[in-house]
Formats: structure tokens, C-alpha cells, sequence
């Protein structure tokens, strides 16, 4: 019997999505919960695994970088098929991950014993579970070895700027294969064009589609632009007693807890009774009203390789430090690998960004709409300060709040950072929440 597979829906206001990458492909037999497909919405990644054992066949214009709307048909799993009886690797042109044009005389050769490296797919395929989704895409598209390119990321794990560096040289390679097939360039494959016939200090230009990740960013981000008035006000917080504590008790709390003590939590556990103080930070403009929330649910910027996500700590109120601190570490290694769902990204109330741990003195961020605030962290640095008269070297961090002017005034924002600075200079009087 053949059964459909079907593009899951992923969220309420989600209509379509992209095919990140294929992690089998058509012929192969796979088993119940194996992991067939990643799917890129505009809010994360999700996987589409087996439902039975069976053999794939994937429908043609259901390759990788394929937009497709929910509830579309993009394969199917003949059940009644054993292992050895695989279904015809190139029946439907949809084999995965499908190659761009120069790939495909690569592809008609590949059954060749002289050439069994010549094969695209499977190096960008599930032979390398390992790659990222983001990753994947690029080895596909640029028909790179995933061996033959060193790793700078975690346990020597490919990162994306690994691949695009070595794209380049990739694709200049492919190019002599690409006289003999006619067929057009798939709308997702990058287009390289030469900017100079003999040697050049530029080299090639390269054009890589925007993910449906990235196109969501870019819209939210100059939405916010376009309809809120920003506003950014700045304070500066000593950081001493609360690196004097940290210093203090980290063994310990790592002991306890399994996982190191830091800074964000207690700016989370500060930003919560400071919400409390100015309700309009936690709110934002609904139409012709104004949302208020009884509910914090603070949004933690992580970086990945597809760009910047915000997944949030759910009900932050209700949870202890070592609660946040877990919370903040599970979101981010979510985030790492591409395991983000859309409940981790919805319900946010207000957020949080750390650009200190980067390097960043001090910015400007931009709410995450339709939130009305975010308040951006940066890097501890000494500065000479003047304490009761005298001159001395403290840890200073300066913070920053975006806000929206048509909700929040100017004394509330200047306000809320002062509440943050008090807390957070005080952490005794924050964690014993007087």
C-alpha cells in the first residue's frame, strides 16, 4: 500500500514552507520514525520522519528549496516493498536531494565503480547526519564534499562560513559540465556569474537564495521599522556584586544544578520585577488598543546558522535562577541544532539580546514586533568610576532599551532601566525579590 506524505502543518498562521533538504532519497528503504525530510518554515525547522517502514519515492518539484503549502503531497512510502526491492532511484524527478543542471551528467555516471565519489546526493544527503539544515543546503547546491572540507565548528562540526568558503572553487569545477545539460537552473540553486574573463583579485560572484528563515527576519525586523516609533534610551550598570557572587557560589551551583551559573538569568529574573513596576513594557498596541499582559514570557536572542532566532522562557516569574539558567541553555542548544518549533518562538512579551558576548560596547536593537521593548546587553568592561569620591575600576556594563513611543513614555523607559540597574547592582534584594 502507498501512503502520502504530506507537508505537516507547523502553526497556526503558516501556510507554506520551504524543503530545507531531503535526508533519504527515492529508492531508498526507510523505517518507521527515520528522519525523511527537514522542513523551513518562517518561524523554525521541523522534521518529517516515517510513519511506517517502506520505500520512498519522492514527487517531482518536491526537491530541495522547493516551496510547497501545507497539507501538499511531496512523497509517498510504498509499504508493501521489502528492503532489497527499492523502488527505481530516478523514477520521478524528484530525486533527492535533486542536483542543479551541472550536477546532472554527475548523476548519470555516478553508477560508474570508477567514479563512486562523483555522487552529490548522498554527500549532502543523510550520509552526514551531522550537517545542519543550513549546511546541508549549501553542500547540495555546490556539490561539496562534506570530507574534504575542514571543520571549525563544535567537535570539528561544518559551520556555514566553512562550506561558502569553499563554494567557489566547487562550482568553478562543476562548470565544464554544464555545456552538455540543457536544463534550466531550479529557482533555489545559487547563480554564479563571472565578473572577468582572466584573472581576477575578485573572483566569482555568487548568488545564494534567501532561506524562508531569513526572509521572515527581514520582514519582522523593517515591520518593526516601518510601524513603531523607536526610541532608544541607555543606562550603566556596575557589575561587581553580582560577579562577586557568581565568583562565589559557581562551583556550587554547577554542582547542584549541571550547568554554570551567568549573567542572564538574573537580568531575566531583573527584567520580570521591572515589567511588574511599568505594565506598559510588557504590553503592546492591538489596532486601536493596548494589550496589556499578566504573563512574562521573556524572549532570549540566540545567533544560529540560519540567523537570529528568539525562542522564549515561558511564565520567567514562576521559575527560580537555576530554572532560567536551564530553561536559556535548553533554548539555545534548540536553537543550535535546528530544533526551534514555533511554541518556542510564539507568546513573547518582551526580549533580551546580548551582544556582549560578541564584543559589543553598545547598540541600538530593534523590538521583535509586535513587542513594544528590548532591552540589549553588552560587554563587561573596566572603566574607571568615582565611588563615594574616590576614583575606582569597576566592571561596567552599559544596557540599552528599544521601545515603542507610541506605548511606552519616556520617563517609563528611562524608569524601567533604572529599575534594571537597581536589581541588578543589588542582587541580594533581587533574588530575596524586595
Amino acid at each position: 500500500m502507498k501512503q502520502e506524505i504530506k507537508v505537516p502543518a507547523v502553526g497556526e498562521s503558516i501556510t507554506e514552507a520551504t524543503i530545507g533538504s531531503w535526508t533519504k532519497k527515492s529508492g531508498d528503504f526507510v523505517k518507521r520514525n527515520e528522519v525523511l525530510m527537514l522542513l523551513e518554515t518562517d518561524k523554525a525547522s521541523v522534521e518529517v520522519v516515517a510513519e511506517n517502514d517502506g520505500v520512498l519515492t519522492i514527487l517531482p518539484g518536491s526537491e530541495a528549496g522547493a516551496t510547497v503549502l501545507i497539507g501538499a503531497t511531496v512523497a509517498t512510502l510504498d509499504t508493501d516493498a521489502k528492503a532489497s526491492a527499492g523502488a527505481p532511484a530516478d523514477k520521478g524527478a524528484g530525486s533527492v536531494p535533486p542536483p542543479p543542471p551541472p550536477a546532472q551528467p554527475a548523476a548519470q555516471t555516478s553508477s560508474s565503480p570508477s567514479q563512486p565519489a562523483a555522487t552529490p546526493a548522498p554527500a549532502a544527503g543523510g550520509s552526514n547526519p551531522n550537517l545542519s539544515p543550513a549546511v546541508q543546503r549549501i553542500v547540495t547546491e555546490n556539490q561539496i564534499d562534506p570530507s574534504q572540507v575542514a571543520g571549525t565548528g563544535k567537535d570539528g562540526r561544518l559551520t556555514k562560513g566553512d562550506v561558502l568558503a569553499a563554494a567557489p572553487g566547487s562550482a568553478a569545477k562543476a562548470a565544464p559540465a554544464a555545456t552538455p545539460a540543457a536544463a534550466p537552473a531550479k529557482a533555489a540553486a545559487p547563480t554564479v556569474v563571472p565578473v572577468a574573463t582572466g584573472p581576477s583579485k575578485q573572483g566569482d560572484k555568487k548568488l545564494v537564495p534567501m532561506t524562508t528563515i531569513r526572509k521572515r527576519i527581514s520582514e519582522k525586523l523593517k515591520e518593526a521599522q516601518n510601524t513603531a516609533a523607536l526610541l532608544t534610551t541607555f543606562n550603566e550598570i556596575d557589575m561587581t556584586k553580582v560577579m562577586e557572587l557568581r565568583a562565589k557560589y559557581k562551583d556550587k551551583f554547577k554542582e547542584k544544578y549541571g550547568i554554570n551559573l551567568g549573567f542572564n538569568g538574573f537580568f531575566v529574573k531583573a527584567s520580570v520585577e521591572a515589567l511588574k513596576a511599568f505594565p506598559a513594557v510588557n504590553a503592546w498596541i492591538a489596532g486601536t488598543d493596548i494589550e496589556y499582559h499578566n504573563y512574562y514570557n521573556i524572549g532570549i536572542a540566540v545567533s544560529t546558522e540560519k540567523g537570529l532566532m528568539v525562542p522564549n522562557v515561558k511564565d520567567a516569574d514562576t521559575l527560580s535562577l537555576a530554572g532560567i539558567e536551564i530553561a536559556i541553555r535548553d533554548l539555545a542548544a534548540k536553537g543550535r541544532d535546528g530544533k526551534i518549533s514555533p511554541n518556542d518562538l510564539g507568546g513573547g512579551t518582551f526580549s533580551i539580546t546580548n551582544g556582549g558576548v560578541f564584543g559589543s560596547l553598545l547598540s541600538t536593537p530593534i523590538v521583535n514586533f509586535p513587542q513594544s521593548a528590548i532591552m540589549g546587553l553588552h560587554k563587561i568592561q573596566d572603566r574607571p568610576m568615582a565611588i563615594d569620591g574616590k576614583v575606582e575600576i569597576r566592571p561596567m556594563m552599559y544596557v540599552a532599551l528599544t521601545y515603542d513611543h507610541r506605548i511606552i513614555d519616556g520617563k517609563e523607559a528611562v524608569s524601567f532601566l533604572v529599575k534594571i540597574k537597581e536589581l541588578v547592582e543589588d542582587p541580594e534584594r533581587l533574588l530575596l525579590e524586595v
